[in-house]
């Protein structure tokens, strides 16, 4: 494990000295304060990884003390440690600038996995800002792919290692994930940058012109064929070929295109002469390709040609802490776009946006704020400037008639979003978990608490 530098705030004597104990012994440099006070105090005279903090503390409390600590260090990751284990809990945190929090009594097991998994994920940001740093040297906008999420950090720098090499990249992910977003970084991270980077929508393109559109064609080769064209292999020599939803190639044309892969040889439509291009193919998809090569619509051998580096890019569902940092950068530029002066959400607006499943992905989102920032009537968009608000679950228990006061409401929400993780997950608890942020450890508890068979 990396060692990290961290800052244990807690008020309580014996729990203060126990944690403490057992973070050094597993390696970590520990300070540890007693009040939010003398932690601002140490936070002020030295830089630390990690703050491990106590929410209910006399004078300052836990919240308090992170917000006053976001303002001298904005990008120090902080856990907070709660007796109250329920979403209200885990709400407070995430909206106060926290990437997590634990449950008393602390299990030391759990709270080693979640050190781990932010020294993990530090490690990750200092590559990436390598990899930012790497971009704007290309003069590649940073902001082309924006992430906040581990999943999505190791994605890309997964995709920065491929991009180094010519093998041929399968992208999968549901539509509007940013399949093109992930062709195009990869491409200008690679050695061909100073070469085109040609995108070919195969399924806005009628089956009947695609071999054309592919590889070109001759003067004469069909009925309009005024003069020679040049195909899109062609204009991508020297660079990259980008084949988005390569699903929808007709068989016939596939034999064509696993020619190419093979040989990088290929003939214009009505023509007889072998032509070459140095190409390097980046293909995506948002069909299952192994049950259409079952079902004989896409051929075993083009698809083990396509499938030599694959990238799964993750629905926005399965990646929730980037929304905000997405509505965020949607709001500016479309404001900006527009003209308009839009300073925020509601935080009802917000904790709606975060809720919503978008089955579109990336792209319904960058959708709705363009929607929003040009409806709204007033610089904060409200969940009345929301397409989908009427459409989402009221917050409370499924039973007739208004909670009856906050706890209840919590509750129903927290028993509607395990039961909703249960169903996506189909029954099984461990992917179910990892759904919700949470430990198999916790999961079993909140199913027992609300009696889930």
């Amino acid at each position: 494990m990396t060692p990290m530098h961290l800052l244990l705030v807690e008020d309580e004597a014996s729990q203060r000295e126990m944690l403490r104990d057992f973070l050094q012994r597993e390696g970590h440099e520990v300070a540890a304060a007693a009040s939010g006070e003398e932690a601002l105090e140490l936070l002020r005279q030295q830089g630390f990884d990690l703050l491990l903090i106590d929410v209910k503390m006399p004078g300052m409390d836990g919240l308090t003390f992170l917000q006053e600590a976001k303002k001298l260090d904005p990008e120090i990751d902080a856990v907070l440690m709660t007796a109250y284990g329920t979403i209200e809990a885990a709400v407070a945190a995430m909206q106060a600038g926290a990437r997590d929090y634990l449950t008393k009594p602390i299990d030391l097991d759990e709270l080693l996995l979640l050190v781990q998994r932010v020294a993990e994920h530090r490690t990750l940001v200092r590559e990436n800002a390598l990899l930012r740093q790497e971009l704007q040297a290309r003069q590649v906008t940073s902001e082309a792919i924006i992430y906040q999420s581990q999943k999505m950090a190791e994605l890309v720098n997964l995709a920065a290692r491929v991009a180094a090499s010519q093998a041929t990249v399968l992208i999968r992910g549901e539509t509007g994930t940013g399949k093109e977003l992930l062709a195009r970084l990869i491409h200008h991270l690679s050695p061909r940058s100073a070469r085109p980077l040609i995108a070919v929508n195969c399924a806005a393109i009628p089956a009947t012109l695609l071999e054309s559109e592919l590889f070109g064609h001759e003067r004469g080769a069909f009925t309009g064929a005024v003069q020679r064209r040049l195909g899109r292999v062609e204009q991508a020599h020297g660079g990259t070929l980008f084949l988005d939803e390569v699903s929808e190639f007709p068989v016939g044309i596939q034999v064509k295109l696993l020619r190419f892969l093979q040989e990088r040889e290929f003939q214009r439509l009505g023509g007889e002469r072998t032509l070459k291009a140095d190409v390097r193919i980046i293909a995506a998809t948002n069909q299952d390709l192994e049950a259409m090569v079952r079902q004989g619509t896409f051929r075993e051998d083009l698809y083990y040609r396509l499938n030599v580096v694959s990238l799964q890019l993750p629905p926005l569902r399965e990646r929730r802490e980037d929304i905000p940092r997405l509505i965020d950068h949607f709001i500016r530029r479309f404001a900006q776009e527009n003209h308009r002066t839009i300073t925020g959400l509601s935080r009802e607006a917000r904790d709606l946006l975060i809720r919503y499943d978008y089955p579109g992905n990336v792209r319904e989102l960058e959708n709705i704020i363009e929607r929003t920032v040009v409806i709204s009537p007033g610089p904060i968009i409200t969940t009345a400037d929301l397409p989908f608000a009427a459409t989402l679950p009221a917050v409370g228990p499924a039973a007739a008639g208004p909670p009856a006061n906050l706890q209840e409401a919590l509750e129903g929400l927290e028993r509607r979003m395990l039961q909703e993780a249960l169903a996506r997950a189909a029954g099984n608890q461990s992917q179910a978990a990892r759904l919700l942020g949470l430990s198999e450890r916790m999961l079993r508890y909140k199913l027992k608490k609300y009696h889930f068979k």
